[in-house]
């Protein structure tokens, strides 16, 4: 999404010009004179090329964007979005060391804007911190209260510190504050499952697919949720199996299911489901399809 500070607009071109004139007749060859953009005329430049480069990252063309956004710092090295935008770009492409140096200068920039201490809280939940992610988290949620991103990316962080109540707490207040957010009412059910409380994680699962009923993670942990309830929901989970797997190929793996902050429980539910027979061709096709280091997922 782009950042709010871009503006549409017809925008000054970069102009490095040059233009030669004739040397005195003792010397055959020419000399260039470079001409200097102004100010504005630099302004103008690195807003334009910050425009094309949030294009880019609407696109998901991550890594382009990125080299534009570095044209941009160059530019306006001074403005603390450039750098915000630069290391989105960064952190999209997966170049995270890059981020964290694009955020550490944008914050000594703007320091009380809370979406560069959400930023670095993201990042540290990448980098598998997530008690710094929670403290980053945290300071930048005194800046702005109402940020349900950063509920549901303390949610996740509590589920890597294995502390379920505290990351159903996060999850619902994300979703009190966003209410299409289902990503975070997919992650109740998450934890939901891991406390035995399969008919509440089984409710927050439909819920999600009202919202979002092609999303493949819902589809298929509401499949393993009502298989685990025994024969009356088999067909039901079999058909949503299959569905999930088409949508989505990368959850037949385990793996991935893990990166995706599945618990055990669910996971071995799911392996118990996906080894039955009627869903054998679609697990094979799963698994020669599935690309985990791709962008074909739904992540939750």
């Amino acid at each position: 999404m782009a950042p709010r500070w871009l503006r549409a607009g017809v925008v000054a071109p970069l102009l490095l010009g040059m233009w030669v004139g004739q040397m005195p007749a003792s010397r055959a060859d020419f000399v260039p004179y470079v001409y200097v953009p102004q100010r504005v005329e630099l302004e103008g430049a690195g807003l334009g090329i910050a425009q094309a480069a949030a294009r880019l990252l609407r696109v998901g063309q991550a890594t382009e964007a990125a080299r534009l956004a570095a044209l941009t710092v160059q530019l306006l090295p001074d403005d603390p979005r450039g750098w915000l935008l630069l290391a989105e770009a960064q952190l999209r492409s997966k170049q995270l060391k890059e981020a964290g140096i694009s955020l550490a200068q944008a914050k000594q920039l703007d320091p009380r804007n809370p979406g560069i201490w959400f930023a670095q809280g993201s990042l540290a939940l990448r980098e598998g911190k997530p008690k710094e992610a929670i403290g980053l988290l945290e300071q930048g949620l005194k800046l702005d209260s109402k940020n349900a991103g950063a509920y549901f990316d303390i949610g996740n962080a509590h589920i890597q510190l294995e502390q379920s109540a505290a990351a159903l707490e996060a999850f619902e207040k994300a979703a009190t504050l966003r209410q299409s957010f289902w990503e975070a009412i997919n992650n109740q059910g998450l934890v939901l499952f891991e406390q035995g409380k399969t008919k509440d994680a089984i409710a927050r699962w439909r819920q999600v697919l009202k919202l979002k009923p092609d999303a493949a993670e819902p589809t298929l942990a509401l499949a393993t949720g009502l298989f685990s309830q025994g024969l009356a929901n088999r067909q039901d989970a079999l058909d949503l199996a299959n569905k999930a797997l088409t949508g989505d190929p990368n959850y037949v793996l385990e793996s991935y299911q893990k990166d995706q902050l599945w618990g055990p429980k669910l996971r071995q539910a799911t392996q118990e489901l996906l080894v039955q027979n009627e869903l054998k061709a679609a697990v094979e096709r799963a698994k020669a399809n599935a690309n985990p280091d791709g962008d074909n997922g739904d992540d939750g």
